[in-house]
């Protein structure tokens, strides 16, 4: 499925939104993606749309914490908990959209995720959210977390 939400982002991004799920599914069937990663695909990009910042209470940006259920904490790695407060401490992210990448994480139904695959659906959920997306942001997003930088 990750490898849907990339070729999304990268046939989409510029257009600035992705096609209707029945327009989608063809697109995606054509290029070679099977039905199953498919079907899984548009079920949590259905989600990722119903998203919407005014459904979370305008207290959760007062918080100064944030506790992980048990159910988080099986399916988000402790890298990755890392990775969203440090992006919220520096206002990458804000506390809703925090909230919002959370569900769509706990939604795969997978244990112990890795930073790479919260990355893409950091992306995924900041793009849906209708921001400008900064180069460098995106690119941190894009790049693989042990890849060795040049500055």
């Amino acid at each position: 499925m990750f490898d849907i939400l990339m070729f999304l982002f990268e046939s989409y991004f510029h257009a600035g939104r992705y096609p209707n799920s029945d327009k989608l599914s063809r697109k995606l069937s054509a290029a070679g993606f099977e039905d199953e990663d498919i079907h899984l695909a548009l079920t949590w990009l259905s989600g990722l749309e119903q998203l919407n910042k005014a459904n979370y209470p305008s207290t959760i940006n007062d918080s100064s914490g944030r506790f992980y259920a048990d159910l988080e904490i099986k399916r988000i790695s402790f890298e990755v908990r890392c990775f969203l407060t440090f992006w919220e401490q520096n206002k990458i992210i804000t506390p809703v959209e925090r909230e919002m990448i959370l569900d769509r994480a706990v939604a795969l139904n997978r244990e112990n995720l890795p930073l790479e695959k919260i990355k893409l659906i950091v992306l995924m959920v900041l793009w849906n959210q209708r921001q400008d997306l900064d180069p460098l942001i995106v690119e941190d997003l894009l790049t693989p977390a042990d890849s060795s930088r040049l500055h």
